[in-house]
């Protein structure tokens, strides 16, 4: 069980942040300063009423998110997909690109394996909303974010809304 009680509330990075766009650096083993992590990640996530956040949002790149599509929080660390199948196209939000949409081409079903919290090897498989925000967190761990997935006419739909984030973004690191 993780506890997210005694946690901290972390800053989200805006679209723009180059920290989004780095790849993520696997994680050598799991200690207390990891698990203090996943606990401030699953808090913030929260809070944000996500259903996914991955380190590199709040500035970490090492390969760690977490999720809770309602069955509770999970913390998935170096994820590797295994296996995909299926296909299906839908809206995704992310919590570092504020109030933008995008449609998304995932697999339905994948198989993933990865190190959870207590240092054990899992393997899973899943499908739909889990499979879907496995996929996009693993995305942001290789510093990939929705808008890589936009079509050139939802790239300019989205143009100017993407230019505010990242004016917003610039600011909040200044």
């Amino acid at each position: 069980m993780i506890n997210a009680s005694s946690a901290q509330e972390l800053k989200i990075r805006l679209y723009g942040d180059p920290c989004l766009r780095k790849k993520s650096k696997p994680v050598e083993s799991i200690g207390p300063a990891e698990r203090m992590l996943i606990a401030s990640m699953i808090k913030t996530m929260h809070l944000n009423q996500g259903v996914g956040l991955a380190a590199p949002q709040v500035g970490i790149n090492e390969q760690i998110f977490v999720a809770d599509i309602g069955d509770g929080p999970m913390a998935v660390i170096n994820p590797k997909i295994t296996k995909t199948s299926g296909s299906e196209k839908m809206e995704e939000g992310c919590l570092s690109i504020p109030d933008v949409q995008v449609n998304v081409k995932r697999p339905q079903k994948i198989k993933v394996t990865f190190l959870n919290q207590q240092n054990r090897n899992v393997e899973m498989e899943c499908e739909d909303l889990l499979a879907r925000v496995i996929l996009h967190e693993t995305d942001h761990l290789k510093g990939k974010l929705i808008t890589d997935y936009a079509g050139l006419a939802e790239r300019l739909r989205l143009k100017k809304k993407l230019q505010e984030i990242e004016k917003r973004s610039k600011q909040n690191s200044s």
